[in-house]
């Protein structure tokens, strides 16, 4: 009973009230011990001065202290911090007294208060050894008290260095977070042999199965800053063959006011496992670009539209066009800025696919800038509903870029994908044919038209990812369709900032592609979010091969064939070289497919895509025949 109140009145913080009653008690009786050690320890000094110094020692003290504020650091997170404040309050104290027995000396008067200098240094260096000494030691105390309440995990740093360390700091002063740290785990076989703070290191090629088990280890902290991903890759691999957690300390620049916490030590998540650098765009550009200007977003409701037009909205706009015809989706879009109270914005549900709508907002409007997010994504969809995928895609970029050149647009900016790269499937093909009349129109020169050209986003509806989250939350199996099938990845804020970047360096005519490391293999990102989920495969969930959906191909690329790179001003941006388009003759095909498509006759709609894009070559696909009879011919 006694022991569980001492607790409950520990984790409140004592009362500063208190902290400050036993420092100066304490002042009080190093007073009386400075006299003490000054005279061996005999009573060889007049007792009665002894007792009017105390009053003028306590009353010193107590400035001292309020001054300095030093009873009001929370003990058990006593810091080097708090050693310094307790040493400048007890200087602050030395002064006083030293003013006090210098200005008796030299009034001549209450010469019972004349203390010694000799008590003086005495009682300083006794001061300040006593009161953090007496800190450090109720903060163990503490540590004692609370590491012995519940079962505490068992847990590993990964990483020995200055990292590691301030983990391992932060782990052991939260006593919230009930862990016990066994050891660091580092690359660097020569420190196993030595012990930090007490708690060993341990070689990372000695971590094995027989030792997670003997040292009954729960969790795994991967702490080293800097870390290559590649590196981060390979260490994740290895610790998810044990039954342990995976946890990550997070970049120094998102540790709260610069200090770690220990509840920012988060679990993996699949961004960490990458493979690549994040790109990072902070072009003080971007903000003359959106400074009083009309911004219109196509798709705002859609995984990029939204992200674009989150990130706009931190800019001093004129005024913000959120155009999509998903209700819904635009609706909860609208009650985000809502709650943000940003003014100027205007939600329009319309579809882009409606000339004279679209026009009707321009006429509203008159947008400057235009981000075209507004399309079809879904392979397998489109490829059983190619005249929808021609109807948004290609007819409905074709409305806004008409109207943008009508309505005298500075910049249109078009968000397309790798699928229009050598596409094997529909919606890849009219994809690839909006970049072509959108490049075709930038010879119009009145609007700047950019094209940027990406892989997957992470997390965007229809992904792979809330895909395996919701198979993992069923219990499986994960369905991947085909074991070496490939993707590049990056998260939405990336591809977002890669769009609204291309914007601002756009002169007109490029396609932006983006440096995405290397390509993910979908097989091993599956096994990886198992494990990140807590489960073994494929004890406990397994992965089923479906094989190739209609259109699918195993890998995707950023460039065509032909197409070259040129290197922009950030390492991570590149534009494309692609070939000399003739616009009179791509307008003039795009128009026919356009009318063709409304036949509502699917064959004839592809094989005229395929004579548009002659590189769009099917791929388990029904449409495979228009291949064939193309190369006998």
């Amino acid at each position: 009973m006694l022991n569980t109140t001492l607790k409950k009145i520990l984790k409140r913080n004592a009362p500063r009230w208190l902290i400050l009653f036993i420092d100066t008690y304490v002042v009080v009786n190093t007073f009386i011990l400075a006299y003490l050690i000054r005279f061996n320890f005999e009573w060889g000094f007049d007792t009665s001065n002894l007792i009017v110094q105390l009053v003028l020692v306590l009353v010193c003290a107590l400035l001292s202290f309020l001054i300095t504020g030093s009873y009001k650091g929370t003990i058990r997170y006593t810091s080097l911090r708090d050693a310094a404040n307790v040493t400048i309050a007890n200087s602050i104290l030395f002064l006083f007294l030293l003013t006090a027995r210098l200005l008796i000396i030299k009034g001549g008067i209450l010469q019972e208060l004349r203390i010694p200098l000799s008590i003086l240094v005495i009682h300083f260096l006794l001061n300040v050894i006593i009161l953090i000494i007496s800190r450090y030691l109720f903060k163990e105390f503490y540590n004692i008290l609370f590491s012995s309440s519940g079962k505490n995990k068992r847990i590993l740093i990964y990483g020995a260095g200055e990292a590691g360390l301030l983990t391992a700091s932060v782990l052991k002063e939260d006593k919230g977070s009930k862990v016990f740290i066994v050891g660091f785990i580092d690359d660097n076989k020569r420190k196993s042999t030595k012990k930090l703070y007490g708690i060993p290191v341990f070689y990372s090629e000695d971590i094995c199965d027989k030792f997670v088990e003997k040292k009954k280890i729960d969790e795994v902290i991967i702490s080293i800053q800097k870390i290559e991903p590649a590196r981060l890759l390979e260490i994740v691999d290895n610790l998810t063959k044990y039954k342990v957690d995976v946890k990550i300390v997070p970049p120094v620049k998102k540790w709260i006011n610069g200090d770690l916490n220990a509840r920012q030590i988060r679990s993996l998540n699949i961004e960490d496992l990458l493979g690549r650098a994040p790109i990072e765009v902070n072009n003080p550009i971007l903000k003359e670009e959106f400074n009083n200007k009309v911004v219109l977003i196509t798709g705002a409701a859609g995984s990029i539209g939204s992200e674009i037009s989150k990130q706009i909205a931190n800019y001093k706009f004129k005024q913000l066009i959120l155009i999509d015809q998903a209700e819904s989706d635009l609706y909860d879009l609208q009650q985000y800025f809502v709650n943000q109270t940003i003014e100027n914005i205007e939600v329009k549900v319309a579809d882009v696919r409606n000339l004279e709508r679209m026009e009707t907002i321009f006429e509203a409007y008159n947008p400057q800038l235009i981000f075209h997010a507004a399309a079809y994504k879904h392979v397998p969809l489109m490829e059983n509903n190619p005249f929808e995928a021609v109807c948004v895609n290609v007819k409905g970029t074709k409305n806004m870029a008409d109207l943008a050149l009508k309505y005298q647009v500075e910049k249109f900016v078009m968000v397309s994908t790798d699928k229009a790269v050598n596409p094997t499937n529909v919606m890849g093909a009219t994809k690839r044919i909006a970049e072509m009349y959108i490049n075709a129109q930038n010879k119009q020169q009145v609007t700047k038209f950019i094209t940027t050209r990406f892989g997957n986003v992470l997390g965007s509806n229809g992904s792979v990812i809330p895909l395996f989250k919701k198979q993992i939350e069923q219990g499986g199996p994960l369905t991947v369709t085909h074991k070496d099938i490939t993707r590049f990845f990056m998260t939405i804020p990336e591809a977002c900032q890669l769009v609204l970047e291309a914007g601002t360096m756009g002169k007109g005519g490029e396609i932006f592609v983006f440096d995405m490391g290397l390509s993910i293999k979908i097989f091993k990102l599956a096994k990886d979010m198992i494990h990140l989920s807590g489960y073994k495969y494929p004890e406990d969930i397994d992965i089923k091969i479906t094989g190739l959906r209609p259109g699918e191909k195993i890998y995707e690329e950023l460039l065509a064939n032909g197409e070259t790179t040129t290197n922009t001003y950030h390492e991570k941006i590149m534009v494309a070289k692609v070939k000399p388009i003739n616009f009179e003759v791509v307008k003039k095909n795009i128009e026919a497919l356009c009318t063709l498509n409304n036949e509502l006759n699917f064959e004839k709609t592809v094989r005229k895509m395929k004579e548009i894009v002659p590189e769009f070559v099917s791929n388990n696909s029904m449409y495979e025949k228009f291949d064939v009879v193309k190369n006998l011919n």
